[in-house]
């Protein structure tokens, strides 16, 4: 691990030394370099991210797809996705917004005398090891992800934005950050806030966040894949969240357009503990019922072409007009 952390830090200080920094400099920012200095780091981890897609499962799909990719203009609209977050455009709009309000509005509590709490710190010479730390934390963030998840298709207005990551009809590795903005904004807000009051470690929320986006790039692949019926149980695979996705399985229950099944992003545990798992072993069609069944108006819903337009009808569906 000692390894594999050295390794990156020099990777990162590189980088940042040989782009960042005279970016910076010559812009004026010089009182953002400890920032340009994380942002370097998440362009690192996005990248390698991106190569492990190209490099493995870009392949493996090739190897035993699901099914025939008959869209492609879909699939390269999810690469644009994909390079928006992964590469950090999203994290740096999100810094020159919504982390202001967050530094001040934690820093404003720790001023008052209202400090967070540090979860490693719950059995002393045991939750505070650097690996049972991170497994601590990550079992944390996964929970609440699954209620997070179960939220965005329980509210009806927040499963108006949520439906676009569903409305992907040919998922693929790519598939994962197929998300409204506003969606991801709230996302990433709740994961911003949970870090903030358990007390996690910059370096290890890093850490979280990248195994996370890596193994849900996995979950959306185009590929004829389970673990097994043990190993199903353990982690999320892509036939279990490919149910997810399923028209009818994935994003409803007993008949009603919200609820569902396989909310869980990294464990299957969370979904076995409140009942909403399913473990059979099907590969189903994915998206959303009104792309294949006419709504009372006789008409599809559309969930718009391209990154533009999928955005703009996300919100035309937010303001109840799509």
């Amino acid at each position: 691990m000692e390894w594999w952390i050295n390794s990156f830090g020099a990777a990162q200080q590189w980088f940042f030394e040989t782009f960042m920094q005279p970016l910076l400099f010559a812009f004026g920012m010089a009182n953002f370099l400890e920032d340009g200095y994380r942002a370097a780091g998440w362009f690192l981890i996005g990248l390698l991210q991106l190569v492990v897609i190209l490099v493995v499962m870009v392949p493996l799909q090739r190897w035993r797809p699901v099914e025939p990719i008959t869209d492609p203009a879909a699939v390269r609209t999810d690469v644009i996705y994909t390079l928006i977050h992964r590469l950090g455009v999203f994290e740096l709009v999100l810094f020159f917004s919504l982390s202001p309000l967050w530094d001040t509005l934690f820093g404003a509590l720790r001023v008052s005398g209202i400090h967070t709490f540090q979860l490693d710190s719950l059995w002393p010479g045991v939750t505070d090891g650097p690996w049972v730390s991170l497994l601590l934390y990550l079992m944390v963030f996964d929970l609440i992800n699954y209620w997070t998840h179960r939220g965005q298709h329980q509210f009806e207005w927040w499963w108006r934005l949520h439906s676009l990551h569903h409305a992907q009809r040919q998922l693929t590795a790519w598939s994962d950050n197929r998300s409204h903005l506003l969606d991801d904004v709230l996302r990433s807000s709740i994961m911003v806030i949970a870090a903030q009051l358990i007390g996690v470690a910059p370096g290890q929320f890093v850490a979280i966040v990248a195994l996370t986006q890596l193994s849900e790039s996995f979950q959306h692949a185009n590929l004829r894949v389970w673990f097994g019926s043990i190993g199903e149980r353990l982690w999320v695979s892509p036939r279990f969240h490919r149910l997810h996705h399923a028209i009818g399985i994935g994003h409803e229950s007993a008949g009603k357009a919200l609820g569902g099944h396989n909310f869980g992003v990294l464990l299957p545990w969370w979904d076995m503990l409140f009942g909403t798992a399913n473990f059979e072993h099907r590969f189903d069609p994915t998206g959303v019922r009104d792309q294949v069944e006419a709504g009372p108006d006789g008409r599809l819903r559309d969930y718009g072409q391209g990154f533009w337009g999928q955005q703009w009808r996300g919100l035309l569906r937010l303001a109840g007009r799509a």
